[in-house]
């Protein structure tokens, strides 16, 4: 078995990455199966670079050392590859997806307990092409998202800074857009402040919409909230970042299913894992099992019913 490092030399603004390199060069050297460290250069680069291993045939694990946008990215080239498997060693800001593990995440950090790791068959979600393993989510979030780089230059604005900018700007911009939606069989047209499509539990730093969404049930966990004020949108978004969207079943309905398509007149922002696409029609799929994911013993996302 070959063992690959992909790692992003800017995910986490850099902070982690020497350290980061120095633990693969001092664990893997004690190790008697091959291993490569590759630093990707671009967008894309960790999908070529795994695609490109994983056809070569040979049983290969795959780490994504960055943050959840490295992990997209080696998830995208692994999907529909038996002989490869993903993990996450995170060197990021967020690392979003392992917080889906309520036991043992902090064991992501550890490289040598990632050797020592199960694999497990999870569900991926085919957002038009583009994989996602975690959440997709179109609405005032996902453009909060995408805006973000536009603020993050400003004098005095960085950061968490850029984000609050980015989210008072989009709030008096506009609240919620029109919308058609299809889930399985039916189909909604009304104004939408947001939509998520949850295969994990969180994103964004700080949002928990379903904390009971199984990465491996074969079904997408999906909320729609629907149009609300300027004053009660931080009140309706409170209650969807923590999870507690059953408070408020007028505004945010919760369904389950396997597919859906959301069209719009106009070109609409799509985040995909923290990824940006824009789109004005775009079907979401659940794949099940697409993509084998490892995570050291002892970390689990099945909450104990005790």
């Amino acid at each position: 078995m070959r063992h690959l490092f992909i790692l992003n030399p800017i995910a986490g603004g850099g902070r982690r990455t020497e350290e980061a390199r120095q633990t693969i060069q001092t664990v893997m050297s004690a190790q008697p199966e091959p291993w490569e460290l590759y630093e990707t250069t671009g967008p894309k680069d960790a999908i070529r670079k795994v695609t490109e291993a994983a056809k070569q045939g040979q049983s290969v694990r795959v780490y994504a050392c960055g943050g959840d946008g490295t992990l997209n990215e080696c998830v995208n080239g692994a999907v529909g590859y038996t002989n490869v498997a993903v993990t996450h060693f995170p060197t990021g800001t967020g690392n979003d997806f392992i917080k889906t593990f309520d036991t043992g995440r902090e064991l992501f950090f550890d490289l040598n307990r990632l050797l020592d790791a199960e694999v497990m068959a999870l569900d991926v979600i085919d957002a038009g092409g583009r994989y996602g393993i975690n959440i997709c989510s179109v609405g005032i979030d996902a453009r909060i998202g995408a805006d973000v780089h536009q603020y993050s230059n400003w004098p005095l604005v960085g950061g968490k800074g850029a984000y609050v900018v980015s989210l008072l700007a989009n709030v008096i911009k506009r609240v919620a857009e029109p919308y058609e939606i299809e889930v399985e069989d039916k189909v909604y047209r009304q104004k939408i402040t947001l939509i998520c499509l949850c295969n994990g539990r969180s994103y964004g730093g700080a949002f928990t919409p379903v904390p009971d969404a199984m990465p491996d049930d074969g079904l997408l966990d999906i909320l729609m909230a629907k149009q609300v004020s300027r004053l009660g949108v931080a009140y309706v978004v409170g209650k969807y970042a923590k999870g507690k969207f059953r408070d408020v079943p007028r505004v945010i309905t919760h369904l389950q299913g396997k597919q859906a398509t959301i069209r719009a007149d106009h070109e609409f922002v799509v985040n995909v894992d923290g990824e940006i696409l824009r789109r004005r029609e775009v079907s979401f799929r659940l794949l099940p099992q697409a993509v084998n994911f490892f995570a050291p013993r002892g970390a689990d996302f099945r909450k104990s019913e005790a």
